[in-house]
């Protein structure tokens, strides 16, 4: 099946990896380092999960004031967008982090999206129920769908969903989780166009 909409993960795949400290929030949470942040945050009592969310929501936003675009991530949005391909982000962040990390792109804007997914909306990756949002959003089926993050847990979402996935590797020691395994890894976000050019229709096709 043909891919004809691309869902981005945020942090790390659109952005420069490395902006946020999740070591440093882990610990002022008193979150174990082995359990995801907001599954950890989920687990506390009513009082305690408002008073973590604020922490996070603050060094979330502060870290997206000084996160920049990855290299080559505005090129790659601005191709697929003239090849008329919907595009979405699905991020574990707030909406308002990425809100204000757009604001370093210099041509790329949130109404470049067609759906931006974030934690506010609820069923946050691994959940896939997401994923399926997105897909519908774009008028598409999510076995159309080509998810491309720099994580587990995004390639987790898009396999459950029944969408095709792209891993993006940033350096040769980081460990590729072997289940579920992406369609496809690259190291460089340009390594998207000519991995995408003949999954997609002619329609699509310059």
């Amino acid at each position: 099946m043909y891919t004809k909409g691309i869902l981005f993960d945020f942090d790390g795949t659109l952005t420069v990896p490395g902006a946020i400290d999740f070591i440093k929030i882990k610990a002022l949470l008193g979150c174990p380092p082995e359990v995801p942040i907001l599954e950890f945050i989920e687990s506390l009592d009513n009082h305690k999960q408002q008073r973590a969310y604020s922490l996070l929501d603050r060094h979330e936003e502060e870290a997206a004031r000084i996160s920049f675009p990855a290299q080559g991530a505005e090129d790659v949005i601005r191709e697929l967008k003239k090849k008329d391909l919907p595009l979405g982000i699905i991020t574990r962040n707030s909406l308002n982090a990425v809100l204000i990390a757009l604001n370093n792109f210099d041509h790329v804007a949130a109404d470049d999206f067609a759906i931006i997914l974030t934690r506010d909306d609820g069923t946050p990756k691994p959940d896939p129920a997401g994923v399926v949002i997105a897909a519908r959003k774009m008028g598409i089926v999510p076995e159309e769908l080509l998810l491309v993050g720099d994580f587990s847990l995004d390639i987790i979402a898009g396999h459950a969903a029944g969408a095709r996935t792209v891993l993006i590797v940033h350096d040769a020691t980081r460990v590729i989780p072997p289940h579920p395994e992406p369609d496809y890894m690259i190291h460089h976000l340009r390594e998207l166009i000519p991995l995408i050019s003949p999954l997609t229709p002619i329609l699509y096709r310059k």
